[in-house]
């Protein structure tokens, strides 16, 4: 992938990302900039995803923990679990609000 395909296809992730905190049922909100997109929960933690464009990869901190993705087949997919990018988003994001909630 060179650098252009990169960054379609994580600021698509991230354009995406904010769509879906907006159709969540679930008091969500989101701050946005620079490549840099933070989820925020009504009791103030927050899910981290940001750009790291000279990996071309995107990173994820939750409260529990941080992972890297890398594109692969079509998915965001974690280097170290091989978990996809929502999977995990759905797990940790429902950890921390307390419920389940879905970012698909």
């Amino acid at each position: 992938m060179n650098d252009s395909q990169y960054h379609q296809l994580a600021d698509e992730l991230l354009e995406s990302l904010q769509d879906t905190v907006d159709e969540i049922e679930f008091d969500l909100d989101y701050e946005s900039a620079g490549g840099i997109v933070e989820i925020i929960f009504p009791n103030g933690s927050k899910i981290i995803v940001n750009k790291q464009a000279p990996l071309h990869q995107i990173w994820v901190a939750t409260k529990f923990n941080g992972h890297h993705f890398e594109y692969k087949d079509g998915l965001w997919i974690d280097n170290r679990t091989g978990v996809e990018l929502y999977e995990l988003l759905n797990e940790a994001g429902s950890k921390q609000a307390g419920e389940t909630i879905s970012f698909n």
